[in-house]
């Protein structure tokens, strides 16, 4: 089998990965430098994104924490004053 038979038998995703590429060589410039900019703002923001979450799960976690025994303690005051 020579080199023109070999290249004459593609794998199906072989044509779709040079049909994707034949559609990108097709959009302009600026589509394309807006897209990778779009994609390096959305990946350098998901540290600050993530930060906030943690940050926000252990106020989360304090404040139920609080809460919970604010509750305990003050049944057990009322019932002192009670009698």
């Amino acid at each position: 089998m020579g080199k023109k038979d070999a290249s004459a038998t593609r794998l199906p995703v072989d044509q779709y990965r040079k049909q994707i590429g034949k559609q990108d060589y097709k959009k302009t410039k600026s589509v394309l430098k807006a897209t990778r900019l779009k994609a390096e703002a959305k990946k350098n923001s998901s540290g600050f994104r993530d930060a906030f979450l943690v940050i926000a799960a252990i106020l989360f976690f304090v404040l139920c924490m609080y809460a919970f025994f604010y509750l305990n303690l003050s049944t057990e005051i009322n019932l002192d004053t009670d009698e």
